[in-house]
């Protein structure tokens, strides 16, 4: 299995570029382990001029298309 089939660490980054095709967003990304963070929130990007703030861990995405 190559590094890159592993799931990132939640949290890693404080800022996440997502797409339409990752929607509904949710905190953390499905793309994450979730061992070792917080409880999954969804986030209404959309209804926030395509930038919402995660209020448990303070995450910053940023809708891109």
């Amino acid at each position: 299995m190559s590094a890159s089939a592993q799931p990132e660490q939640a949290n890693a980054q404080q800022r996440y570029e997502v797409h339409r095709s990752d929607l509904p967003l949710s905190c953390p990304l499905p793309s994450m382990a979730l061992w070792n963070s917080h409880p999954r929130v969804y986030l209404p990007i959309e209804a926030e001029n395509g930038e919402a703030d995660c209020p448990y861990c303070g995450a910053h995405f940023v809708l891109v298309d």
